[in-house]
Order: structure tokens, then C-alpha cells, then sequence
């Protein structure tokens, strides 16, 4: 059994096994949040939506990327990419601190999406929020908003292209409170050779950059 495969066994186990948990609070960001020790690259490795079209089909789906980065005092940049249909699509956030809450919010996600987000799926976004993180790992909370309606999607940012137990543990910890395990989504690290391992192409290249 290949390592892709027994991750997503894995990852059903998790779910059956805490499925049946009583339901726990959801964590909140934490207000000692080091922005400046998540910012960087990461590898996307698992995502859970209740939003459609998230996702391309399985025969194109592969490790997604993000660079997050503290822009200027109280905004910070968000690059998100993922492979579609059309190859891969990137989308950036600038993102503004809540002057109440350790959040940043999108205050573009308002007045409508932007010409590139209906391609990546993820127009509208609200809000991002880290809810665990030890820097090498972080589970990330957004609220996405379209036409009046919201949804709820959480990825996996890992520094690694591989996820430990634990991280994944906690990832499905968080959707199970927010009741989204139902569509949890490993991507696969061994795509289509022809596509590369993930969108953004070789891991060390790291061609995805914020200038």
C-alpha cells in the first residue's frame, strides 16, 4: 500500500472513530499569533468545503501551495493556487487585521469577486483564520461568500509536502466540529506525471513568490 493511499485510510479511520464524539467548541486564533513565524510558503495538503467546485476533478487534483507574508502594518498577503481544469490558477488576498478580533478579513470580498476568483473557487473570501498551528503545520479557516451565502472551508498548510499523524489529527478534529469531515480531501503528493507532483511544479523551486 502506497504512502497516498494510506493516508486516506488514515484519514477514514479518524473520521469514523471521532464521529461519534460529542461536539467540542471551535478554537479560536490565537491572539499570540506570530504572523511573522507563519509567513512563508506551504504546501496545501488537505482541504474540506462546503462550497462546490472547490476542487477540480480527481483525475487533476494534486498538492496545492500558499505564501502568506505580512504585507504592511495591519494587512497581510495571501497567494493561494491550486490545479483546475485550465492548469494552474493562483489567486491573492490582501487581507486587513480586525481592529476587535486576532483575524484578518477581506474587505473586497464585499463589493464582489474579482475576475480571477470564480476560476479558482474560491471567490468571496470573508475571512481567514488560523485556528492550530505550531508553524510547521496550520490548519486555516476561511469563510467564503457568493451571492448572498457563506461556506465554510478549511485547509491544511503543512511546510512539509507530507503530513504527520498528529497535524492531521487536528485537522480532522476542527471538521468534525464544523461538520465538514464529510468532504475531507487528501491531495495527492504523485499526481499525473505529465502535470508535475503539484500545480505550482517542482517542490524546491518554489516558483510561487510574493515580491
Amino acid at each position: 500500500m502506497g504512502p497516498g493511499r494510506l493516508m486516506c485510510v488514515l484519514v477514514l479511520a479518524l473520521v469514523l472513530a471521532l464521529g461519534s464524539r460529542p461536539q467540542e467548541q471551535l478554537p479560536r486564533e490565537s491572539q499570540n499569533l506570530n504572523w511573522n513565524r507563519f509567513s512563508g510558503f506551504w504546501y496545501i495538503l488537505a482541504v474540506a468545503s462546503e462550497g462546490h467546485g472547490f476542487l477540480p476533478g480527481r483525475d487533476r487534483r494534486k498538492l496545492g501551495a500558499s505564501v502568506v507574508k505580512v504585507h504592511t502594518t495591519g494587512q497581510l498577503k495571501v497567494v493561494l493556487a491550486f490545479s483546475r481544469s485550465q492548469g494552474c490558477r493562483s489567486h491573492t488576498l490582501i487581507l486587513r487585521k480586525d481592529r476587535k478580533k486576532a483575524t484578518f478579513r477581506n474587505t473586497c470580498a464585499y463589493g464582489g469577486q474579482g475576475p480571477r476568483e470564480k476560476d479558482l473557487g474560491v471567490g468571496g473570501v470573508e475571512g481567514f483564520h488560523v485556528l492550530s498551528t505550531d508553524y510547521s503545520y496550520g490548519v486555516v479557516y476561511m469563510r467564503l461568500g457568493r451571492a448572498g451565502r457563506t461556506s465554510r472551508t478549511l485547509l491544511l498548510f503543512s511546510r512539509q509536502n507530507t503530513s504527520s499523524f498528529p497535524s492531521m489529527r487536528k485537522f480532522i478534529d476542527i471538521c468534525e466540529i464544523l461538520e465538514v469531515a464529510h468532504s475531507v480531501t487528501v491531495l495527492p503528493k504523485d499526481g499525473n506525471r505529465h502535470h508535475g507532483s503539484f500545480c505550482l511544479g517542482q517542490p524546491h523551486a518554489r516558483p510561487l513568490s510574493i515580491p
